[in-house]
């Protein structure tokens, strides 16, 4: 069973840093690409950041709000996930979700979601 495992969010005052980690676990097929998400409150879930795989060309991407702010990063392989946020702003206050995009691209797994509040 396919399993992402979040952690390292919280509450933090505006111009602080948080770094964010998922772990997976189970066995994950092709893998495309990893990305992490987020929804604040009456809002739709948008995608901050994205790293593919070989298989994906291996490009990062970063939304126009945390671009020079946000990095994205992999480590042991495919099996964690990272995001560093720095100069955090109350406008990111929202869940942050962690996801993998897999098999030939068919299948999205997703983390429980993480709590991250800005605020002085």
């Amino acid at each position: 069973q396919v399993q992402l495992v979040e952690s390292g969010g919280g509450l933090v005052q505006p111009g602080g840093s948080l770094r964010l980690s998922c772990a997976a676990s189970g066995r994950i097929d092709s893998i495309y690409a990893m990305a992490w998400y987020r929804q604040a409150p009456g809002k739709q879930r948008d995608l901050v950041a994205r790293i593919n795989s070989g298989r994906g060309g291996g490009s990062t991407h970063y939304a126009d709000s945390v671009k020079g702010r946000f990095t994205i990063s992999r480590a042991n392989g495919n099996n964690t996930l990272y995001l560093q946020m720095n100069s955090l702003q109350p406008e990111d206050t929202a869940v942050y979700y962690c996801n993998w995009n897999a098999n030939g691209r068919t299948t999205y797994y997703w983390g429980q979601g993480t709590q991250v509040t800005v605020s002085s």
